[in-house]
């Protein structure tokens, strides 16, 4: 593998370049790209743009601009995008990481950022290995895409939201992602394996959805928005975004189907603070418990 270098992003070669990756990165026909002016600007008054490089080229960036929440100052993570030639290699969350440092430095003590509920390696990096929490569900939230990896399916995102400076943060970082091997459903259900069921919360989970097999995919069952349990489960299939090319009517079914489910339980108090992936049965399941 190539030794990847990163840097901070501070000209206008450097955001052109950003510019140029972001259509490769979200395909032909994309254009949303944010352009070099408003990269300037933003890096100029606060914002982090951090680049990843191999043999000089760049293949990945992070970006975020400055914010204020509850009358405090914050980042906004916009966008984070990887090649796919390098995914896997722990780039994106090597950008994450030196976000994470910069907000450090300016006194930050919050990053948010949007991401697709239904992408299992996302929240899979979000939940296990940064430590994100997520409370906010947000309807289309961009309206529809014109990037061909998201085109005919509704811009539907979790906040994520990602409390640098909190010990949970700390641990993730420092590898110490929950260890328990075995998310337990109650309620006359199956068990689910799960890498990464977290001691601290404990007890069993009831499923508010499940997922079936059909073919090369797996499709949504019965969702159930009665429970009121102190935990839920929530299942989504991996692949998404073949099922968006492949299977597109199948993915809107996904999309509507855990729409409800979490629009209902996060109205209900309810917040997601884990997310375990199941690649042998090609899924992911959210945990989600009482705030």
């Amino acid at each position: 593998m190539q030794s990847i270098v990163y840097r901070d992003l501070t000209s206008l070669d450097d955001f052109a370049g950003v510019v140029d990756l972001e259509r490769e990165i979200w395909g032909p026909g994309y254009d949303e790209v944010v352009p070099v002016p408003i990269l300037a600007v933003t890096v100029m008054r606060g914002g982090i743009l951090i680049g990843a490089f191999a043999d000089d080229r760049m293949i990945g960036f992070v970006y975020s601009l400055a914010g204020i929440k509850h009358g405090k100052p914050t980042q906004w993570s916009h966008m984070a995008g990887v090649l796919d030639a390098f995914r896997g290699a722990g780039v994106g969350y090597q950008l994450k990481v030196l976000q994470r440092a910069r907000a450090l430095e300016m006194g930050l003590g919050l990053i948010e950022w949007t991401y697709d509920p239904m992408q299992a390696m996302n929240a899979h990096l979000n939940f296990a290995k940064l430590g994100v929490i997520a409370e906010e569900y947000e309807v289309n939230v961009y309206g529809e895409s014109t990037s061909p990896l998201h085109k005919g399916n509704p811009t539907d995102r979790f906040v994520a939201e990602w409390l640098v400076r909190d010990a949970r943060v700390e641990e993730r970082l420092r590898g110490a992602a929950p260890l328990a091997p075995v998310l337990t459903a109650i309620g006359g259900a199956p068990s689910d394996v799960a890498q990464g069921f977290s001691p601290a919360i404990g007890g069993a989970a009831m499923r508010a959805n499940r997922t079936v097999p059909a073919g090369e995919w797996l499709e949504p069952a019965a969702i159930d928005l009665s429970l009121d349990a102190k935990r839920l489960s929530v299942e989504i299939p991996m692949g998404f975004s073949n099922m968006l090319s492949s299977a597109p009517d199948l993915a809107l079914e996904w999309r509507m189907a855990t729409r409800e489910l979490f629009t209902t339980y996060f109205a209900r108090g309810y917040r997601a603070v884990e997310f375990f992936l199941d690649r042998e049965a090609r899924k992911g399941t959210y945990l989600l418990t009482r705030k």
